[in-house]
């Protein structure tokens, strides 16, 4: 049901005042532009069909009769324009659906469809479990229809019956793809969430944490760096197809490549997960950015350092192109 300034305002958007319609769905927009996030992938991909949705609530407010809540009525519009757009499009990937590579000199040339950072959300950890890479990644993975599927009942906690009824199915149809769509997941995904994760850490040892990598980073220092990474760790680099699996072969990448030129590293958060932009100092002293370092982590130590190299995938974060 609708409350009553949603239904004040509903009636003037009604009559056509853009200016209340405005006001009317401002309240769902970032929880609406995450759920085209964990449906796409990719933050363009997002923006495009929250526009496309909001597009088609603007034009469809005749239908909504308030039999449910405008909430409901706004996640059925926005995932059936990311369904639409799911069977028009690829899906994105992320290095490590390539092979790994040992030659530091052949990194590939970047694939076209990959999957992108995203802003941390002003959210619970329960919410921001719905945008870690690990899981947006396996999401990619299932139909269209499972992601949705999964991604209402799991992250957004809609019951089966609503569920149905967002997606024009039944209940026994929900419920036989959330149990395929979790099997799918459960072989793609790790035990313990980032959140989870960070949780147990606590903020000091975060902090710390991160201050140990920059300052590897920023002195060069390989065995600073390795200290940091677990037996089994891997660099990637989207959208590049090649990556680097276990720390020789990083040792390798850092010091014949990452390494020679020096490099500045501000902390930041992405998906949820710690992350640092790494700015690259070049011969001319400017300080231009490089790529967005996502770390996810198992224990007190990463497991993956997931660098992004794309430049359009920086905007999101408001990082200067320059320091």
């Amino acid at each position: 049901m609708c409350r009553v300034d949603e239904v004040e305002l509903l009636d003037a958007a009604r009559r056509a005042d853009q200016g209340a319609f405005e006001l009317l769905v401002a309240p769902y927009q970032a929880e609406l532009r995450a759920h085209c996030y964990r449906m796409l992938g990719a933050v363009h991909d997002a923006d495009d069909a929250l526009q496309d949705a909001l597009l088609g609530a603007w034009r469809g407010l005749a239908s909504f009769e308030g039999r449910a809540s405008l909430r409901s009525w706004l996640y059925r519009i926005a995932t059936n324009a990311c369904l639409r757009m799911i069977r028009q499009r690829p899906r994105r990937e992320l290095s490590i659906d390539h092979p790994p590579t040992a030659d530091v000199h052949e990194l590939g040339e970047p694939y076209g469809d990959w999957i992108e950072p995203y802003p941390d959300p002003q959210a619970t950890y329960e919410q921001r479990e719905g945008v870690e890479l690990a899981f947006v990644a396996a999401l990619q993975h299932l139909p269209g229809t499972q992601r949705a599927v999964l991604v209402l009942r799991e992250v957004l906690a809609f019951s089966a019956a609503e569920v149905a009824g967002l997606l024009d199915t039944t209940v026994a149809s929900v419920n036989s793809a959330l149990q395929r769509a979790r099997r799918s997941l459960d072989e793609r995904t790790p035990d313990r969430s980032q959140q989870a994760t960070l949780r147990d850490l606590g903020d000091q040892a975060q902090r710390e944490l991160v201050e140990r990598f920059v300052a590897a980073f920023e002195h060069r220092d390989v065995d600073g760096l390795l200290a940091l990474l677990t037996e089994d760790a891997r660099f990637t680099m989207p959208p590049l197809p090649a990556w680097f699996d276990g720390p020789p072969d990083i040792r390798r990448f850092l010091t014949e490549r990452v390494f020679a030129t020096p490099w500045r590293m501000v902390p930041t958060t992405a998906n949820g997960q710690l992350a640092c932009v790494g700015y690259q100092v070049h011969p001319d002293g400017g300080t231009r950015i490089s790529g967005l370092n996502v770390l996810t982590l198992r224990g007190g130590r990463i497991r993956e350092i997931t660098s992004f190299l794309e430049p359009r995938m920086y905007a999101p974060f408001d990082a200067p192109p320059e320091l």
